[in-house]
């Protein structure tokens, strides 16, 4: 019997329903793989994986799609390649992309029976909900960290989503994609602690078995391309001592692999691509700075600064190692490791990581920021990914029976007397920015809309906004009664272009749920912009009136008065940026102090998975 048989048997009519969904896998790293693998076995007919991570070393005891031969390659499309053979008949669109690119817009999004999150940071996972939530696409998120894990199911109108509880900031930070496109200081951090300090130090991934080939026979250039670096980087450390080994290892990591990822041009078509640095023409700036600044612990060292700090933690690594080598008593093959006490391994993650963040205009960090951060990266199992994935696709089934009623919060604990525990979706929260909205359409001619044919033809004629509302993008405010110098200007001057959100905000007495519109590209006709569909809007739930605090005065009892802000007036800011504003056709933000928030504990929801 085929093994389609087998799951009719066990799903009954379900199975004609599975195999014709169209379902979309965000992330192809330890869960991804699992859930992949786990799609294609359930007899799911159309899967499309997107990630735009590429392979390392590290990955491979826990992703098990990917072999050594593999390392560099694109995760989506190598996971796409070996999958395919656990159904041979299911079609698999992989795509090594951004999930926030412009191409994915919400048209795309809704075009699947489900979506699966099999993320890493708290930023693609916002986006990826918000998406789901304006096409009502149902979507499945998951994560791991440690032993712990989660599953949660996401449908717009009868569950929570994943915004509608505060995210906090974690006292641990998980290992994300660090190789190929970094976007927070962290990425950088663990870069030059995971990597290159183990290369030059180490284990390198080159003192490992040799590369095996055989399934890529046909892929002559790739396979060139790996051993090149690989004899590269034996080439590197052979020569430690030399007065050449910190050219080769400057050259090798700030300038010759940026150069490669430059060249891989998809990669930047939405994002700054990478600028390399040049040792030469920089020596010139390091005659004035001493090697004592790196005892200067809570300064954020210059680009010159962090260069004198890598140069001089090389020598001495370099020294240490070779003192090692050389003992007689020894081992003979000793290596280096990270400890965040160690002063000279220190130096050296907190210069290499800053020499990359300047690289990819990322932040630099400090000394003292650099050690409490690469102190606490969480592990990632094998078998919690394999245990969420199963558990996903346990949870896909009841949504594609459209019986939510059924669907739970499922939890991985390790402590306490079950391993498994799960709990009801919750409702909706009504004073949640991200899904108590109302979703509209917007066509817009981004070359002659104006905002004040925004606000007066669309949001005010149309609509029947009054004329206390608000008009906010991901930018920040934009309009407002306060806020009028942008009328006259073109939306796309403003930062809104094709799949933007422009959030209108209620400000009256009895306020109307915010509005959300999405814009498409209107193609030219006689009108610049044009309403999909007039949508409507309910009214905000009206806030519980507080039980009366009843005081006892000689028999007699006194109402406690609510305390009220100075205009008599509770306040309630129910936007995602209340407190910036667009002005002059600005869009650019210049405050780069923001935190790290990647998510929440393993005290709350679960939801970090490792790269």
């Amino acid at each position: 019997m085929t093994r389609d048989t087998y799951l009719k048997r066990s799903l009954g009519t379900l199975a004609n329903r599975i195999k014709e969904s169209r379902v979309l896998l965000v992330g192809a790293g330890g869960i991804g793989c699992e859930l992949l693998k786990n799609l294609l076995l359930t007899g799911f007919g159309e899967i499309h994986l997107i990630d735009l991570d590429t392979i390392d070393l590290s990955n491979l005891n826990r992703q098990f799609l990917f072999r050594h031969e593999h390392i560099k390659k694109s995760k989506a499309l190598v996971a796409k390649e070996v999958a395919q053979k656990f159904q041979p008949s299911a079609k698999i669109e992989a795509y090594h992309a951004n999930i926030k690119d412009s191409q994915f817009d919400v048209d795309w999004f809704a075009s699947f029976n489900v979506v699966f999150n099999a993320l890493d940071n708290l930023d693609a996972r916002r986006h990826v909900n918000k998406m789901c939530l304006a096409a009502d696409v149902p979507l499945i998120e998951s994560g791991t960290t440690g032993f712990n894990g989660q599953v949660q199911v996401i449908k717009k109108s009868k569950t929570e989503c994943y915004d509608c509880n505060s995210k906090e900031v974690p006292k641990s930070f998980p290992v994300c994609t660090i190789r190929s496109t970094p976007s927070q200081p962290i990425h950088c951090i663990v870069w030059a602690k995971s990597y290159l300090l183990p290369e030059l130090f180490g284990t390198s991934e080159t003192d490992s078995e040799e590369f095996d080939y055989s399934a890529d026979a046909d892929n002559a250039k790739e396979i060139a391309q790996l051993q090149k670096e690989a004899r590269a980087l034996q080439e590197i450390r052979n020569s430690m001592g030399s007065i050449e080994f910190t050219q080769k290892v400057f050259d090798k990591v700030f300038k010759d692999d940026i150069n490669r990822l430059r060249g891989m041009e998809d990669m930047w078509k939405t994002r700054k691509p990478p600028e390399p640095l040049d040792l030469q023409k920089m020596e010139e700036a390091l005659e004035s700075i001493e090697p004592t600044i790196s005892s200067k612990d809570q300064e954020v060292w210059s680009l010159a600064q962090n260069l004198v700090v890598f140069k001089d933690s090389l020598d001495r690594l370099s020294k240490r190692l070779k003192i090692l080598q050389d003992s007689p008593d020894g081992n003979s093959s000793p290596i280096l490791t990270f400890d965040k006490d160690d002063v000279d391994t220190l130096d050296f993650v907190t210069a290499s990581a800053n020499l990359r963040a300047t690289i990819f205009d990322i932040e630099r960090k400090t000394k003292f920021d650099t050690k409490q951060m690469a102190g606490n990266i969480i592990p990632a199992i094998a078998t919690t990914n394999a245990m969420t994935a199963g558990l996903c696709v346990l949870q896909s089934l009841k949504v594609l029976k459209d019986d939510y009623r059924h669907a739970k919060m499922v939890f991985l604990e390790r402590s306490g007397a079950r391993a498994i525990n799960s709990d009801s979706l919750n409702p909706p929260n009504p004073n949640c920015p991200i899904c108590s909205v109302t979703h509209a359409k917007i066509k817009i001619d981004l070359e002659r809309a104006t905002l004040n044919e925004l606000v007066g033809d669309i949001l005010r004629q149309q609509i029947g906004y009054g004329e206390e509302f608000s008009v906010n993008t991901e930018q920040g405010i934009i309009y407002d009664p306060d806020l009028e110098d942008n009328l006259p200007k073109k939306l796309s001057e403003l930062g809104i272009k094709a799949s933007s959100f422009i959030t209108v905000v209620d400000e009256d007495d009895d306020p109307r749920v915010n509005l959300q519109l999405v814009v498409v590209t209107l193609e030219s006709q006689e009108q610049a912009i044009v309403l999909d569909k007039v949508p409507g809007i309910p009214r905000k739930p009206k806030a519980p009136t507080p039980t009366p605090e009843i005081e006892q005065t000689n028999g007699t009892s006194n109402l406690g008065k609510r305390k009220r802000d100075a205009d008599g007036a509770d306040i309630e800011i129910n936007y995602e940026h209340p407190t910036k504003r667009v002005a002059n056709g600005s869009t650019t933000d210049g405050d780069k102090s923001n935190p790290i928030n990647l998510d929440e504990t393993a005290a709350g929801a679960i939801l970090i998975d490792d790269d």
